[in-house]
């Protein structure tokens, strides 16, 4: 099987697709033109600088520049991941501890079970994949329980003067938000192979790779992204509840 192989006046044309979207922002008055072109050169941008650094890397093969710029790619979603969530105490922090905590899990069972090596061509791009998962799935969780606290406030308070303590007052809506962060990739997962061949699995098939080998990829990812965005939601609910009330014990 021939491997794809992108030339540039091939990647020019296809550029032309851009302005689907701008007309259709355009004569719809959706006034998102600028959004999309400032979004579509930053990503180009983005992209031909990391690859750059990742081909530099790559070419490195050294445990501590791959491990240093994992915790680079966490520190960034982990940033990302707080801006979502506005109403939540040491988001940063929570964010990190959380997306790191997942990612180290997954990535240390791959390892250990032999299905990837710590070399950087692939720890990086499966950490890749990993890390933006448990970001957007935090950000779910984030905004959930922020809306939560402030729709259910009576419920809680009730409970609160009844006597009972923040976590039990708490425990649905932290239940509701895990659930919700974690939902995405269930529904992903249901639809695979049926619905959509992933992008991972779509790229080692235009390498080159057999289609069966290929499954086998993905079935890793998919079992690694239920993993991380599991232990990401309910490491970074469990950690950011107790925010919402003060030293009292009283609802913020």
């Amino acid at each position: 099987m021939n491997e794809a192989n992108i030339s540039f006046s091939s990647l020019m044309i296809a550029s032309l697709l851009v302005f689907v979207s701008l007309l259709f922002s355009y004569f719809q008055k959706l006034k998102l033109e600028k959004e999309i072109l400032v979004s579509v050169l930053r990503a180009v941008v983005q992209l031909i600088a990391v690859g750059y650094v990742l081909q530099y890397i790559f070419g490195l093969e050294n445990p501590l520049f791959t491990t240093l710029f994992v915790l680079l790619m966490t520190f960034n979603a982990s940033h990302n991941a707080a801006k979502r969530g506005k109403g939540i105490r040491n988001g940063l922090l929570i964010s990190f501890v959380s997306i790191g905590a997942g990612t180290g899990a997954t990535l240390a069972v791959l390892v250990a079970s032999g299905a990837i090596r710590y070399v950087p061509n692939q720890i990086i791009p499966v950490g890749g994949m990993i890390i933006s998962n448990a970001m957007v799935a935090l950000g779910l969780c984030y905004r959930q329980i922020t809306a939560d606290f402030q729709s259910r406030r009576d419920e809680i308070e009730t409970k609160l003067s009844l006597g009972a303590d923040i976590l039990p007052s708490s425990i649905e809506i932290i239940r509701d938000s895990i659930r919700t962060g974690m939902v995405p990739t269930i529904d992903s997962a249901k639809t695979l192979g049926i619905v959509s061949l992933p992008g991972m699995m779509t790229g080692l098939i235009l390498a080159g790779t057999s289609p069966v080998q290929a499954v086998r990829y993905q079935i890793m990812v998919t079992f690694m992204l239920l993993s991380t965005t599991a232990v990401s939601s309910f490491l970074a609910c469990y950690l950011c509840y107790r925010g919402f009330f003060n030293d009292r014990k009283q609802l913020l």
